[in-house]
């Protein structure tokens, strides 16, 4: 990852991945700044409070950085998580479901920050997601994991001019990946 072998340098992995979990957790009786503090310096950031700064102002979020998190929306709380996981600059980002439980303004706002991290940061982002609308708005590939197993990969151009909508996207997932007599993933 990065450059790095996973088995012979984790820590290094590690310092050059960010990630959001579909449900962000942070200390909800701090505010996004002390969160963001205290993370920063648990990874051992040395000028916390300028990439505080930084992080804050690319989110959009400075009006955020004095409130008490616990007081916050599933969106607000997504975009503070998103502030923690870019904090220390990684290269690489992992989104699981980061759209889930958004409003529509609120999945714009998210698509618009992915967007903008991989063009102006150069931040390569993988995402995990069952909308399949988002695919298309966000992603230049597109991978199908099984267990594990990538069982599909290409550009979202070829898989869109070959299947189409998102009813055919779902099509393209249902053809890679085995469905058992109970309809759930084999």
């Amino acid at each position: 990852v990065a450059g790095h072998d996973i088995l012979a340098d984790p820590l290094a992995v590690r310092r050059e991945i960010g990630y959001v979990p579909e449900n962000v957790r942070l200390y909800d009786t701090l505010t996004t700044r002390e969160n963001l503090m205290f993370f920063g310096r648990l990874s051992g950031l040395e000028d916390v409070p300028e990439r505080i700064g930084e992080v804050l102002a690319f989110l959009s979020i400075e009006a955020l950085a004095e409130r008490r998190v616990g007081t916050f929306s599933k969106g607000m709380r997504q975009r503070v998580g998103l502030a923690q996981a870019i904090l220390h600059r990684p290269r690489v980002l992992f989104l699981d479901e980061p759209s889930s439980g958004l409003d529509p303004m609120g999945m714009k706002m998210l698509r618009d920050l992915i967007l903008k991290l991989n063009g102006d940061w150069g931040m390569t982002i993988f995402m995990n997601t069952h909308l399949l609308s988002e695919i298309a708005k966000t992603c230049t590939s597109i991978g199908v994991l099984n267990h594990g197993q990538l069982v599909f990969r290409d550009t979202i151009d070829v898989v869109m001019s070959r299947y189409g909508d998102d009813a055919a996207l779902e099509e393209l997932y249902l053809s890679v990946v085995p469905v058992n007599a109970n309809g759930e993933a084999a």
